[in-house]
């Protein structure tokens, strides 16, 4: 693992919401906005983009939390922007905050983790999962 960032490195992107993103089940739409489930899913991708500048070769990035506070809505069609802040880096183990906002509108904060391991450990814990080991 490389360690090239530290406590407090931010890192930011930009996503644009569509119709895949809204807010819909089984039973069909919700809402025509920028869905909780989908926030977590991009705020897990903004700490990831630490995770893939950090892994050696033969390592890889899995996530073990995602905390979300919905603060606002947002419409397809809009750009978020994701704002990714290390606050915790120890050993394997990478924890993010972040903050997405819609120009100056704060739509949703919170933190995520993953950790860092070899691929291999990854492949033999799947392996024994699938084998209900």
């Amino acid at each position: 693992m490389k360690q090239i960032f530290s406590p407090g490195s931010e890192m930011s992107y930009e996503k644009v919401i569509t119709r895949d993103d809204i807010a819909a089940f089984e039973s069909g739409v919700v809402h025509e906005v920028y869905a909780t489930f989908a926030i977590a899913r991009d705020a897990e991708w903004a700490g990831r983009l630490f995770v893939l500048e950090m892994i050696e070769p033969d390592e890889e990035g899995i996530g073990t939390f995602v905390q979300v506070d919905h603060h606002a809505p947002a419409l397809v069609g809009e750009t978020v922007v994701y704002e990714a802040v290390i606050d915790e880096l120890h050993k394997n183990v990478v924890g993010c905050t972040f903050a997405a906002y819609v120009g100056k509108r704060l739509i949703a904060s919170g933190r995520t983790g993953q950790k860092i391991l070899k691929k291999d450990k990854l492949k033999a814990l799947m392996r024994n999962l699938s084998e209900g080991i």
